[in-house]
């Protein structure tokens, strides 16, 4: 018995060392998280976030306060974005280097203690009050956690499908009948769809009603949003698996295409203050955008128009990925 076991012992580790795909993967993914997850979190967080207004030659005579340590001084081009943030207490306090003053939300206790510390070392400047009640993590939180669960099951919902079909000969079957490519695919991508929708769309008004989560922008830029936020994953999933037969190469693969999104799409937290290159970076990802235009409409209330660059990028990110699998897509791997 323990020869038979260490026999086929013996021969899946040769299958999986022979398979360069799945060994290169193994190795080089944790790897890569560990450097990203370094550059991003490695540093110690600071306890205070302050909204920093001024022109650019400002910094030059920059208050003593903005020397102090533990504190994250974040740039922003408008105001009114910055007091949006300071009165939703995602930042404590906002300085106008310009205009030597600053808002402060009273209803925040950190914002409390940077006041008196900015007080206390550069005391010209002039105080202005605002006000809000502070958003709950969870209502910040959960278009996040939808829009991980749409990257999810329309990237391996799509993909596993198509490669396991591929590998079990279903596709070539299904090549030898009238069902054209295009059929094929658009008809995985609306079951796909239409799952996802389904998913999400429960998921977000059971937490409405049993948690009282915001919302409070429309329902249906909501659901635009996720139809073409689900519509630019499976487009993904769909180039991932255009060609490939190895389900533990294809697993690398949208695991690949997955993991950087969960942690530079501001899934979890916000990346104000991060290096530019990484915003830049998040910038390309299609969570990013899904998860961006959804926190504005659930959040702040925002419209179509005011998310419709999102709704843009989402649109373009679709119709290349689209065109890439279509040009990609076969119905046998290249092997056979």
């Amino acid at each position: 018995m323990l020869s038979r076991m260490l026999a086929v012992l013996k021969a899946r580790n040769k299958e999986f060392l022979r398979d360069r795909s799945s060994l290169t993967w193994n190795l080089i993914f944790p790897v890569i998280l560990i450097v990203g997850f370094y550059v991003l979190l490695g540093q110690a967080q600071p306890m205070f976030k302050v909204g920093v207004i001024s022109e650019q030659d400002a910094y030059v005579n920059r208050p003593k306060f903005m020397a102090l340590e533990h504190i994250q001084f974040v740039p922003y081009a408008h105001l009114s974005e910055a007091l949006d943030k300071a009165r939703r207490h995602q930042i404590d306090l906002v300085i106008d280097l310009d205009q030597r003053r600053y808002w402060v939300n009273e209803e925040s206790r950190q914002g409390y203690v940077v006041e008196r510390l900015l007080a206390s070392s550069d005391p010209d400047f002039q105080r202005r009050r605002i006000s809000g009640e502070p958003i709950r993590y969870i209502d910040w939180v959960l278009p996040g956690i939808l829009g991980m669960n749409i990257m999810f099951a329309s990237l391996f919902g799509v993909g596993h499908a198509i490669v396991r079909y591929r590998k079990n000969g279903m596709l070539k079957r299904l090549k030898a009948t009238p069902l054209s490519a295009v059929e094929f695919v658009s008809a995985q991508i609306l079951s796909r769809l239409m799952t996802v929708l389904g998913l999400s769309c429960a998921i977000f008004f059971a937490s409405h009603w049993l948690l009282g989560t915001l919302m409070l922008g429309s329902v249906w830029a909501l659901l635009l949003t996720f139809v073409l936020g689900a519509l630019a994953m499976i487009s993904l999933g769909l180039v991932v698996a255009s060609r490939t037969r190895s389900e533990e190469l294809t697993s690398g693969l949208m695991n690949m295409a997955a993991w950087p999104m969960m942690g530079l799409s501001e899934v979890w937290f916000s990346l104000e203050g991060a290096p530019l290159s990484l915003q830049r970076f998040s910038d390309w990802l299609p969570l990013t955008h899904l998860v961006q235009a959804s926190r504005a409409i659930a959040t702040e209330g925002a419209g179509v128009a005011a998310i419709s660059d999102h709704l843009l990028t989402l649109a373009g990110m679709t119709l290349v990925l689209l065109l890439i699998a279509a040009a990609l897509f076969r119905w046998d791997s290249d092997r056979r």
